[in-house]
């Protein structure tokens, strides 16, 4: 498994909440397993005690992409610093199920499960996988979508830093409200009275005697 892979498990978890609209997806343990795959070994450790600490977890998670979305890159850094230090990692070399043409492994470094627990694992994983992801691209490579009401986190890949949307359904409904907002105003500017063609001549027509 790449490391740049574990940077999704971030985006998930903090997509789990939609606080401008109240939605939060995470209230069960069988939300929190979902967030590994069915076939993680710490999914299976996941108990209803998990889901108040992976609400945390996804706060402090949101937190360092919102400072990041503002600019602030040396507070989103610090933000992050203390979760790696409160949740550890246990980086491996491994090789297993991936092999080359030759039938040798391809070596790669892998994060292994962390033996606490299911928040503990995630967290560690979520929060490694964004620091590779910030060091490698920027801190300016994190973001939270621009198309009102989402506020969903996104990582930036494109090659000039220009992604401002989660998803390419919020980048349409973004560019449709601008539009639409564009037309707005250059009818307003090319009728001052602020009347439609209709009402400016029914104003102009003398009244019935």
């Amino acid at each position: 498994m790449e490391l740049a892979y574990y940077s999704d498990y971030a985006v998930r978890l903090v997509n789990t909440e939609e606080p401008t609209r109240n939605k939060d997806a995470l209230t069960s343990v069988e939300a929190v397993r979902e967030l590994f795959g069915t076939a993680s070994q710490m999914a299976r450790r996941a108990t209803d005690a998990d889901v108040t600490r992976f609400r945390s977890v996804r706060s402090r998670l949101r937190a360092v992409f919102t400072a990041a979305d503002e600019g602030d890159h040396t507070h989103a850094v610090d933000l992050l610093n203390s979760l790696l230090l409160e949740f550890p990692v246990s980086p491996q070399i491994s090789g297993h199920d991936h092999l080359d043409d030759e039938g040798r492994p391809r070596w790669h470094m892998h994060l292994a499960d962390h033996p606490s627990n299911a928040t503990a694992g995630y967290a560690a994983i979520a929060a490694m996988g964004l620091a590779f992801h910030l060091t490698e691209f920027g801190a300016d490579r994190l973001g939270l979508c621009q198309a009102s009401p989402c506020r969903n986190a996104y990582l930036d890949t494109s090659t000039n830093r220009s992604r401002r949307y989660c998803s390419d359904r919020c980048a349409t409904r973004a560019n449709v409200a601008a539009y639409r907002a564009r037309k707005r105003l250059e009818a307003e500017r090319s009728d001052p009275t602020g009347l439609s063609a209709e009402n400016s001549q029914e104003s102009t027509t003398p009244a019935d005697s």
